[in-house]
C-alpha cells in the first residue's frame, strides 16, 4: 500500500536531511514521499478496487405503487369492482454472468493502475538518480576546476618572474593567463550546470536539493546479469500494466457474448380490491408475479457489433503489451552494453591514464625548470592532466546513471 505523507512530514524530513549533507538514498526517500503523481496513481488503483465491488452488484430494486381503474367521474374506489390499489417490488438481472465479467474487467483495470504506481516510483527513482550523480558530477569538476586554478595561477606568477629575468618570451606569460582565464570561464560554466541539476532535485524534494551533497561517491546496488533481467522482464511494472490491461479487454469480450442471452426481469406485485361483492362480502385481494424477458433476435447491427469491437481492443491491447515488452528489452540491451564498455573506461582511467597523466606532468615541469622543454610543453601536460581528471570522473558518473538505468528494469525489491 502506496505511503501517505502528508506537508508536516515531509517538512520534518526535509530539516533533518538540511542538518548534514545530503546523500543518494535521503533523496530517493524524500522524492518517493512527496511526489504527488505516486499518490494520484495509488488513490486511482484503490478507487478502482472499490468500483469493482460495485459492479459486481445486481440493480438495485424498483418499487412500484399506483392506482388502477378509477371511474374519473366520481374517482370511486369503492364503486367499480376492478379499482385496485397496487404495490410491487421488481429485481433485474442482468444477461448471464456480465456482473461478473464486468467485476474481473474492473479488478484488472486496478491492477494495471497498481502497477502504474509501482511503474512511476521506479522512474522517479531512476530519475533522481540520474539528477544526483549529474550534480554530483558538476560539484567534482568545480572542485577539480578550483584545485587546478591554483596552480595554474602559479604558474602564471613563475613565468612572469622568469620573463622579468629574460627566461621566457611575453607569449609565455600571455598564453599563461589564457589558460587561467579559460580555466574560469570552464568554473562559471560547471556552477551554472551544477545550479540547473540542483533545480531539477528540487522538483522532487523541494529546497533540500540546494543543500550540500556529500562528497562520497554515491553508490548503487549491483544489477543482475543481463540473462538474468532478461528471465524477469515480463514481470516489469511497465509490462504488468500492459498485460492486466489485456485481461480487462478480455473480460470484455466475454461480457459481450453474454449479451446473446436473454436478460430477465422478477416481479411480485400485491393488489388491493375495494368495494364488495354483490352477496355484500369484502372482496378478495389479489397477487401477481411476473417475469419478463429479453428477445436478443436481431443481433447483427447491435450484439455481433459489440462483440466484434471488444475484440479488436483486445487485440489492440495485446499488440501494446508486445510493444512494452519490446521497448524494455532493447533498453536493456542498450543499457547494459552501455554499462560494460563504461566499466571498461573506468578501469582503463584508473588503472593507467590517471598515473600516466600525471607522470607526463611531473616529467614535463622538471624538464621546464632544467631548461630542456619549453614553456608551452608543460602548459599542454598540465592541461592534458586536467581534462583526463574531469574525464575520470565524467566516466565514472556515466557509468553510475547507465547502473541506474539497469536498476529501473529490475523487478524485484532487492536491487531497486
Amino acid at each position: 500500500m502506496r505511503r501517505i505523507i502528508n506537508p508536516l512530514i515531509f517538512y520534518l524530513a526535509s530539516l533533518s536531511c538540511a542538518q548534514a549533507a545530503l546523500t543518494l538514498p535521503d533523496a530517493e526517500q524524500l522524492a518517493l514521499e512527496a511526489d504527488p503523481a505516486v499518490s494520484a496513481s495509488q488513490s486511482r488503483a484503490n478507487a478502482l478496487h472499490e468500483q469493482s465491488v460495485a459492479d459486481g452488484q445486481l440493480p438495485d430494486p424498483k418499487l412500484t405503487f399506483g392506482v388502477f381503474n378509477v371511474p374519473l367521474d366520481d374517482l370511486s374506489m369503492k364503486k367499480e369492482g376492478s379499482s385496485q390499489l397496487r404495490t410491487g417490488i421488481r429485481q433485474a438481472f442482468p444477461r448471464g454472468k456480465t456482473l461478473r465479467y464486468q467485476q474481473q474487467r474492473t479488478e484488472w483495470l486496478g491492477k494495471a493502475e497498481q502497477a502504474r504506481t509501482v511503474l512511476t516510483e521506479k522512474q522517479i527513482q531512476r530519475d533522481v538518480r540520474e539528477t544526483f550523480l549529474e550534480l554530483y558530477y558538476q560539484l567534482q569538476a568545480a572542485r577539480i576546476i578550483e584545485q587546478n586554478q591554483a596552480l595554474f595561477h602559479q604558474l602564471t606568477e613563475i613565468t612572469r618572474a622568469h620573463y622579468a629575468s629574460g627566461r621566457v618570451s611575453q607569449q609565455d606569460v600571455i598564453q599563461a593567463q589564457l589558460e587561467l582565464s579559460r580555466l574560469d570561464d570552464r568554473a562559471t560554466r560547471i556552477n551554472a550546470r551544477a545550479d540547473v541539476e540542483r533545480a531539477k532535485l528540487a522538483r522532487w524534494i523541494g529546497a533540500v536539493g540546494w543543500q550540500a551533497i556529500d562528497p562520497a561517491f554515491p553508490a548503487l546496488p549491483q544489477p543482475p546479469s543481463r540473462e538474468a533481467l532478461l528471465a524477469t522482464l515480463a514481470q516489469h511494472p511497465a509490462v504488468e500494466a500492459a498485460s492486466a490491461q489485456v485481461a480487462a479487454n478480455q473480460q470484455m469480450v466475454k461480457a459481450a457474448r453474454e449479451q446473446y442471452k436473454p436478460g430477465f426481469d422478477v416481479g411480485l406485485e400485491y393488489r388491493k380490491r375495494f368495494g364488495d361483492e354483490a352477496n355484500g362480502s369484502d372482496r378478495p385481494d389479489m397477487m401477481a408475479a411476473m417475469v419478463s424477458l429479453d428477445l436478443p433476435l436481431f443481433t447483427d447491427k447491435r450484439q455481433d457489433r459489440r462483440l466484434a469491437a471488444s475484440q479488436q481492443q483486445a487485440e489492440a491491447a495485446i499488440q501494446t503489451r508486445e510493444q512494452r515488452l519490446r521497448e524494455v528489452q532493447r533498453q536493456l540491451e542498450s543499457d547494459y552494453a552501455r554499462w560494460q564498455r563504461l566499466g571498461e573506461q573506468e578501469t582503463l582511467y584508473r588503472d593507467h591514464l590517471l598515473h600516466e597523466a600525471r607522470a607526463n606532468t611531473e616529467a614535463a615541469l622538471s624538464s621546464y625548470q632544467n631548461g630542456i622543454n619549453e614553456f608551452t610543453t608543460l602548459m599542454r601536460a598540465r592541461i592534458t592532466e586536467l581534462d583526463v581528471s574531469l574525464q575520470d570522473v565524467r566516466i565514472r558518473i556515466d557509468h553510475a546513471k547507465a547502473q541506474a538505468r539497469l536498476l529501473f528494469l529490475v523487478t524485484d525489491g532487492e536491487n531497486r
